[in-house]
């Protein structure tokens, strides 16, 4: 039999100190390792699948693009791009909507498009972006440069231009660093691997009013909060705002890689024109094929309801282990995103639920991250709260 984690180990590049089991097989919320051994899975490939594992629907239309065709470059136009396109756009409530990789790449069009908005209006080159101490964007150069992470940065520095760090939800913190070279405010509607903390509703409220007031662009990170994980199609809704910028990716392709920036015509008509950006693998019909039967899915299942319904359930499961242990100092989130922070490190706590047959995974050293996939029940929930609480009382 072969071992792959010596496999692995051997070949791999040493950038993620893997957890110790083989994943052979999904079958809705819960995963299989190569031994056979079942796990309810509450991480859901860093808030990835959200429709679940072996989704029939989802693996047909992707065996039937794939009998089609999988890739053509963009230098065409092909029938699910142009499709899934529309969606996206109706989804997010934008008007053009560009299609990447991968989150990060979707955070450097961002970036990329905001920059090109400011160059044209003044022809200049010096303008400033304001990121958000303790986010987290993506780990190539332009997304790392934006994210509030010293330790991340440190080793890779230089990276792009004048960014500047404000606190999270902090206004004042904010102003103090907008100025008229300011081209973009970034910020993800609820920090992630920050620790899972929404935006205040006063906060971005007047973060839309500043950029309204200095022509400023506000990029919202939805990477993760995004695509119904909080009970609304996209976090932002809840506070009654709009971004200029909006990036997805994750749960948009339930696996597929496939990752988007959308904007509203404003921005689009004032920035970005042939030639400034591309990709030769973004927006290809196996991926746009998949966009297309996840965003059909969410519609005719009505996710985001399902979400905003279980919601209270999840929280009152761990409102019950924090009320239980003594370990748990705090319990937040949205929707399906949720945190238990704990007095100490959670690394221990979850190789035990790991032993339980539980799968979740951390937002920082103390912080355990709840992200399951989106069509869990209550069943579901119950099953996770009785071996995290085995968990918890193990540690």
């Amino acid at each position: 039999m072969i071992d792959y984690m010596k496999l692995g180990d051997e070949y791999l590049l040493h950038t993620y100190n893997r957890y110790p089991i083989v994943l052979e097989r999904g079958e809705g919320v819960k995963l299989y390792d190569d031994k056979g051994r079942e796990y309810l899975d509450f991480a859901a490939g860093i808030a990835v699948y959200a429709l679940g594992y072996g989704n029939k629907e989802f693996n047909d239309a992707l065996k039937s693009q794939i009998d089609k065709v999988m890739h053509t470059s963009n230098l065409y136009y092909n029938e699910p791009a142009c499709i899934a396109a529309k969606e996206v756009c109706y989804a997010t409530k934008m008007d053009r909507v560009f299609f990447t990789n991968s989150g990060a790449e979707a955070i450097e069009g961002a970036i990329k498009t905001a920059r090109k908005y400011a160059y044209l209006k003044d022809g200049s080159t010096d303008h400033n972006i304001i990121a958000m101490e303790h986010s987290f964007h993506g780990r190539t150069m332009g997304a790392l440069s934006v994210t509030g992470n010293e330790h991340y940065r440190e080793a890779f520095e230089p990276g792009i231009g004048d960014v500047r760090f404000a606190s999270f939800n902090d206004i004042a913190s904010l102003e103090d660093l907008a100025d008229d070279n300011t081209c973009a405010i970034i910020m993800e509607t609820v920090q992630g691997e920050g620790g899972i903390y929404p935006a205040d509703d006063g906060f971005i409220k007047s973060v839309r009013k500043l950029c309204d007031e200095k022509g400023i662009l506000l990029i919202l990170d939805e990477i993760q909060c995004g695509m119904g994980r909080t009970g609304y199609m996209f976090a932002w809704e809840k506070y009654g705002v709009k971004p200029d910028i909006v990036t997805v990716a994750k749960a948009l392709g339930n696996g597929v890689p496939v990752g988007a920036f959308a904007m509203t015509s404003k921005v689009a008509d004032n920035s970005l024109v042939p030639g400034d950006h591309g990709t030769t693998y973004g927006g290809n019909p196996f991926a746009c094929a998949a966009v297309i039967e996840v965003l059909r899915q969410f519609k005719e299942r009505d996710i985001v309801s399902h979400v905003k319904e279980l919601t209270p359930v999840l929280e009152v499961a761990l409102d019950e282990l924090k009320e239980k242990h003594d370990i748990v100092s705090d319990r937040r989130g949205m929707g399906f995103m949720q945190a238990l922070e704990l007095k100490e490190a959670c690394a221990p706590v979850i190789a035990e639920a790991r032993e339980q047959g539980l799968l979740i995974i951390s937002a920082g050293a103390n912080i355990l991250r709840i992200v399951p996939p989106l069509i869990i029940n209550e069943d579901d929930i119950k099953n996770m709260q009785i071996r995290l609480d085995k968990a918890l009382a193990k540690s």
